[in-house]
């Protein structure tokens, strides 16, 4: 039988998001079988699920050819929290992700396009914690993100036919190890540069045991260099998959302002403009977290920060998906 699926197509400073709203998983009922008090740990729940039963329409609606590495999508699901606006489950090529900041911001964009939402603030639901929204106008959101935090600085990581580099691992939703231990040029005309050095670096933290507290594998690398015209820093950020982020990454951006707060190089409230290897800009600030709950890793002392990322949006596709079961590739091109 032939399934629709119903997508909204937007990006984020050049990063796109694909956002299910009707014609997948039944979300209602599946939500039912793991409603629990807690909206992340249902929302980890119904992960485990789609992981278990529904990875060939994850892998037909984001691979190609329908889709293609860089793309995120976004299975858009009711609230654990009826106060809530809605809960969210990103995922991309390779599998699903704990946060996504451009995701985030591309969601409301769409929510806005179906006149679903106006001007206000509202409360998303993740898998790792529940962020807050601020839809500015059309395009333009800003999101408060989980409490982020630096794990380990000035972690060595051994490369292959390299000399080692250092950086910091740093969790803003998504682990990041973060460094600016190189010379690469942060430019769209070294991108192949960019990458192969970040998958060694990726290959290396693995060959090394090098992770999160509880194990967690380390699957985005960031590269810095300095920013120029007004940007603080500028970035190359590798997510898993092998795909660079045409945004300066939402998450990763609350991992560096975790690390800079850390260093006492950024204060509370002073604003961080974040640009991408493609030009486009995140402008980010922070607080001091109040509310952490049991982050893992966070060591007795150690203080986490409530990051606020505002960055733009545009719908560029109001799209259904068809899958034929004939077709040889209706689950997508194997990755």
């Amino acid at each position: 039988m032939i399934q629709q699926i119903q997508v909204i197509d937007s990006h984020t400073g050049g990063e796109p998001t694909r956002l299910v709203i009707s014609g997948g998983p039944e979300f209602d009922q599946l939500m039912a079988r793991f409603r629990t008090n807690s909206a992340p740990e249902t929302l980890q729940q119904v992960v485990a699920f789609l992981e278990q039963n529904f990875e060939p329409l994850r892998r037909g609606i984001i691979c190609e050819p329908r889709c293609s590495e860089h793309w995120v999508g976004a299975w858009l699901l009711p609230p654990v929290d009826p106060a809530h606006l809605c809960g969210v489950i990103f995922f991309n090529n390779v599998g699903y992700l704990g946060m996504c900041g451009h995701g985030t911001i591309g969601l409301m964009a769409s929510l806005a396009f179906l006149d679903r939402v106006q001007p206000g603030r509202y409360l998303v639901e993740t898998p790792v914690g529940v962020v807050a929204t601020e839809l500015l106008d059309s395009h333009q959101v800003r999101i408060g993100n989980v409490p982020s935090y630096l794990y380990r600085q000035h972690v060595e990581v051994p490369l292959s036919n390299r000399n080692p580099i250092t950086g910091d691992l740093a969790w803003g939703g998504n682990w990041f190890f973060l460094s600016s231990d190189h010379s690469l040029e942060v430019e769209m005309s070294n991108l192949a540069a960019l990458t192969q050095f970040s998958l060694e670096i990726q290959a290396g933290m693995e060959a090394n045991g090098i992770c999160g507290p509880t194990g967690e594998r380390i699957d985005h690398v960031e590269l810095f260099v300095p920013g120029r015209d007004g940007a603080n820093s500028r970035s190359f950020v590798l997510c898993p998959g092998g795909a660079y982020d045409r945004s300066p990454c939402g998450t990763g951006t609350s991992a560096k302002l975790a690390c800079l707060a850390a260093e006492g190089k950024l204060q509370p409230g002073e604003v961080w403009v974040q640009e991408s290897v493609t030009g486009s800009r995140f402008h980010a600030s922070y607080q001091w977290a109040t509310n952490t709950g049991a982050l893992a890793g966070l060591a007795s002392g150690v203080r986490a920060i409530t990051p606020t990322v505002q960055g733009s949006a545009f719908v560029m596709g109001d799209t259904t998906l068809v899958f034929d079961p004939r077709d040889l590739f209706v689950d997508g091109i194997p990755v």
